[in-house]
């Protein structure tokens, strides 16, 4: 079984929203944007959507982005996870 994307479930180009969550310390959508940036260079900044846990403790980022093929999909993935800000992605 293959850990990728499974490119017959997805309609390309189109949106997609990357969940990212993180400790509140860090600055989390500036990293997510600089990541996105890296691979989709017209991604809109103001796509971004910040929440704080109930406890103030993590942040839950959440960028819409315009993904035109699998391979951007999957390089935004990896660039994110490699980040040591990034708790976990969705």
């Amino acid at each position: 079984m293959s850990n990728g994307i499974n490119e017959s479930l997805w309609e390309f180009p189109c949106e997609h929203n990357f969940k990212v969550m993180g400790l509140s310390q860090h600055p989390l959508s500036e990293v997510v944007t600089e990541v996105i940036k890296v691979h989709a260079p017209d991604f809109d900044e103001t796509r971004i959507t910040v929440k704080n846990s109930s406890s103030g403790k993590y942040l839950s980022v959440t960028a819409y982005v315009q993904i035109e093929d699998k391979k951007q999909l999957e390089a935004i993935y990896i660039a994110l996870d490699k980040r040591t800000e990034v708790y976990c992605t969705l």
